[in-house]
C-alpha cells in the first residue's frame, strides 16, 4: 500500500504530487491500475489532464460509479481504522492522532490486515 499524509486541504495539486510520488518509485515492469472515486479533486482539468500522461507509463485511472462507497475498498479501510484499530488515547491531540494513523498504516498488511473476502 502506497500512503502520503497531509495537513490541510486536499487539492487536485496534492493528489497529482502522491500520484507522482508514487509512480516514480513503483516496479515499472508491472501494470498498474488505480481506483479512485469521484472527489472533485479526481475530476478536476488539472487532474485529467495528467491521466494520459500516466497511462503511457502503464498507469491506468479508473472510476468507480458515483455514491457507491460499497465499492470503495479505502471506505473498508478507514471504517477498520476509526472504530477498531485507533486507540482512544489516539484522540487527544492532533499529534497524537497522526502519529496513531501513521502507524497503523506503516503496518497495513502486517499487524494490521483485512479479508476482502
Amino acid at each position: 500500500m502506497s500512503f502520503q499524509t497531509t495537513e490541510g486541504r486536499v487539492s487536485s495539486d496534492t493528489v497529482i504530487d502522491a500520484f507522482e510520488h508514487f509512480i516514480n518509485t513503483r516496479q515499472e515492469d508491472k501494470p498498474c491500475f488505480i481506483i479512485l472515486d469521484n472527489a472533485s479533486f479526481h475530476r478536476s482539468m488539472k487532474f485529467k489532464q495528467k491521466i494520459y500522461e500516466w497511462l503511457m507509463n502503464d498507469v491506468l485511472v479508473c472510476y468507480l460509479p458515483p455514491y457507491s462507497p460499497e465499492l470503495n475498498v479505502i471506505e473498508i479501510l478507514w471504517k477498520k481504522v476509526k472504530y477498531e484499530w485507533l486507540p482512544c488515547e489516539a484522540f487527544k491531540t492532533f499529534e497524537d492522532l497522526s502519529f496513531s494513523i501513521k502507524s497503523i498504516l506503516d503496518s497495513y498488511g502486517e499487524k494490521f490486515t483485512i479479508t476482502f473476502a
